[in-house]
């Protein structure tokens, strides 16, 4: 029988996992030290809500619950603890992370677990280049409770000490793919699916005749750009399209593309920060886009949840980011699968 058709539980293969485990638990004390340090709360949202979020791609575990008049509501596992800690921005507090167990559908491989943890921070007041410090210092620490010199993944390594690199999207599609990002987005943010499509057939990147201009960034952004990245070092894949800001606010210098970044190392992105966008209208907007987009490919669509929105309108000027705190320790003890540094993994189906 192969180590992976063996249950995680039996006393053998539990004895294999164990060391990397305890790493885990040694990079997970380490980071909430360096937090508390850093004048950070420790917050604990709810895992249930009202929305699980609203991008388009982005799949919930839905759920019932039962009121006391024996009523059933619709609720959902949340994908991430964003709104939660918004709204905990808008009450008053400054400066809070969180080591939340999150849950994403439709989503099972090397790199996936149906629930994960992900570390989620903010800063009141902070440029969100104060985030990109941040996960330097996590990728150091990291290493340095796992004994390990470099992070790895596969046949992929990064020094976790040395400075990660910052290149833009723009400039990382002109140097991995020979495109000229920005040419196809207009002064206002808006789109030309047709001027993508165009370069992608001269750089003979295959696409299919109805994808969106977003869906055609992923594909080159998957194909030909994140094979590239944290390698070596760390990079900082910074100032994503406004199109693709999710929940981030334009630059200021530039409304064509947004204060963004991902976090990549060994090729696997861990981290999404953003300059937070407080700018209520504007999100319901996108998250009205976002479901329609749901709609048209998937055929359902969530509820946006009000008092997010209420809150957001009320939040101050923050930087805020998600890291996949399961694919930290995965690439700092070289572990191959997402299932091996999770102490209870979740079953198959």
């Amino acid at each position: 029988m192969s180590a992976q058709s063996t249950p995680w539980w039996s006393p053998a293969r539990h004895a294999d996992r164990r060391p990397v485990l305890l790493a885990r638990n040694r990079i997970q004390a380490a980071i909430r030290g360096w937090l508390a340090e850093q004048g950070f709360t420790e917050v604990d949202p709810a895992a249930l809500a009202i929305s699980p979020g609203n991008e388009a791609h982005l799949h919930g575990f839905a759920t019932e619950a039962i009121g006391n008049d024996g009523q059933g509501h619709p609720m959902y596992l949340h994908t991430s603890p964003e709104f939660a800690m918004k709204k905990l921005l808008a009450a008053g507090e400054t400066r809070i992370a969180s080591f939340a167990h999150v849950w994403r559908n439709r989503e099972r491989g090397a790199l996936h677990s149906p629930e994960f943890t992900m570390l989620e921070w903010y800063r009141v007041g902070q440029d969100y280049t104060a985030l990109m410090e941040d996960c330097a210092a996590f990728l150091r620490l990291a290493a340095q409770m796992a004994g390990a010199d470099v992070l790895r993944f596969r046949a992929a390594t990064c020094d976790p000490f040395a400075e990660p690199e910052r290149v833009s999207v723009a400039d990382a599609f002109a140097a991995h793919a020979g495109i000229d990002l920005l040419a196809t987005i207009g002064p206002d943010g808006a789109t030309d699916a047709a001027a993508l499509g165009a370069q992608m057939d001269r750089a003979s990147i295959r696409r299919a005749p109805d994808d969106t201009w977003s869906d055609m960034l992923s594909r080159v952004l998957v194909e030909r750009v994140e094979p590239h990245l944290g390698h070596g070092r760390a990079t900082i894949l910074d100032r994503y399209p406004v199109a693709e800001a999710a929940l981030a606010r334009p630059a200021p210098d530039d409304p064509r593309v947004a204060e963004r970044f991902e976090l990549y190392a060994c090729g696997v992105e861990l981290a999404n920060g953003f300059g937070e966008l407080t700018n209520a209208a504007e999100q319901a907007r996108r998250f009205a886009a976002e479901m329609d987009e749901k709609e048209r490919v998937y055929g359902e669509r969530y509820p946006v949840d009000p008092d997010f929105l209420d809150a957001l309108a009320q939040m101050p000027p923050a930087s805020g980011i998600a890291l996949g705190f399961d694919r930290l320790v995965m690439l700092a003890t070289g572990a191959p699968r997402i299932d091996d540094v999770l102490w209870a993994p979740v079953p198959e189906v």
